[in-house]
């Protein structure tokens, strides 16, 4: 994987979708998710030279610990809690099995950390059918793993919302994407288009 062009491609991604993102937490949360993943990546580029030099565990921990600093609302300690779960699970240059090794422990942390599930409208909803695809590998896994990610994210708007402040909309949060499967959505998909 190319990991520099990974974290410039997915902090510029999250970037350039803060309309899209705010928008989607406007019809269901407060509103502040697509400027809080913006303040989160822009800090993330300020560090664009150590982490160039760090190695993968020294990157996404950086990038953790610069996401619960930097990231309001509850992103900044679910995005954060992932990349450090990350960092202490990931060898250096993973397989598949191992990256879905990975996003099982980071699946667990973020179930401990907000008390949410699969299925509840979350993050976890693209990550868990995510993991299971790695586990299964195959051929042109990088592509099938992107278009699951986006899949994932797009079927959260079919989902009651269990957590958050979406929860307390009962059925009119129905019919709307979770900002934070989309962002995650987002953040997979430029990772499958640099390895």
């Amino acid at each position: 994987m190319n990991l520099n062009a990974a974290i410039d491609g997915a902090t510029q991604t999250l970037i350039d979708h803060a309309d899209e993102l705010t928008a989607l937490d406007q019809a269901i949360g407060d509103g502040d998710h697509g400027l809080n993943m913006r303040r989160g990546a822009q800090a993330i580029q300020t560090k664009r030279d150590a982490l160039a030099t760090q190695t993968l565990h020294e990157a996404l921990r950086t990038m953790g610990m610069t996401c619960m600093s930097t990231i309001g609302g509850s992103s900044g300690p679910v995005f954060g809690t992932l990349l450090v779960t990350l960092s202490k699970e990931l060898p250096a240059d993973p397989s598949p099995a191992d990256l879905a090794r990975a996003l099982r422990a980071g699946i667990a942390a973020l179930t401990r950390l907000g008390k949410a599930e699969v299925g509840h409208k979350t993050l976890l909803d693209v990550l868990d059918p995510v993991a299971t695809l790695l586990e299964a590998g195959g051929d042109n896994l990088a592509a099938r793993v992107k278009q699951c990610a986006a899949e994932a994210a797009d079927a959260t708007a079919a989902m009651a919302a269990i957590k958050g402040r979406a929860s307390f909309l009962g059925d009119r949060a129905l019919g709307h994407v979770d900002p934070g499967s989309r962002s995650m959505a987002l953040i997979i998909g430029v990772i499958c288009e640099n390895v």
